[in-house]
């Protein structure tokens, strides 16, 4: 299952986060969780891969739960600094090396808001189809069709004006 869906899991990371060292932590984390969770997977409701990336998502949601900063008031004024150092170190694209998605395609999908970008980074990062996407997200599949419309016409759009 690991060699079958390795790629699947780190695109869809490389999709939503720009750090390669954090994307390959979330896909290890992924996989030991789905080791662990193992006895749960059921075939019938769920193919491997949407089952993986469910995890995937949940473990994302987490990262950037676990990412925020306190807010800077609730802090002791040491420990500001210190907050702000670190949290901005860790949304700081130039300290770690880039993913495989481009430049200019991540310039495209920062045009997007957060529901637009993950329905992209589940199409084309963890390759999933229309239903697999609908029934990870609990959408219709007319929704994400043309959510997934909507945004692929606003990056080229974007792309077109980086030409």
């Amino acid at each position: 299952m690991y060699s079958q869906h390795v790629g699947d899991v780190y695109g869809f990371f490389g999709y939503r986060l720009a750090s390669r060292h954090e994307a390959e932590d979330l896909t290890q984390l992924t996989f030991e969780r789905a080791l662990r969770a193992w006895d749960g997977f059921d075939p019938r409701r769920a193919t491997a891969r949407t089952w993986l990336i469910a995890i995937a998502r949940n473990l994302l949601v987490d990262h950037y739960r676990r990412d925020l900063p306190a807010p800077v008031g609730e802090l002791p004024e040491a420990e500001r600094a210190e907050a702000a150092g670190a949290h901005a170190g860790t949304r700081n694209p130039a300290e770690s090396p880039r993913l495989g998605v481009s430049p200019e395609i991540e310039a495209a999908l920062s045009q997007l808001d957060d529901r637009e970008r993950e329905l992209i980074a589940l199409r084309f990062g963890g390759d999933l189809n229309g239903p697999e996407i609908a029934e990870l997200t609990g959408l219709t599949l007319a929704n994400v069709q043309q959510i997934m419309s909507r945004s692929l016409r606003r990056m080229r759009g974007a792309l077109a004006e980086a030409d």
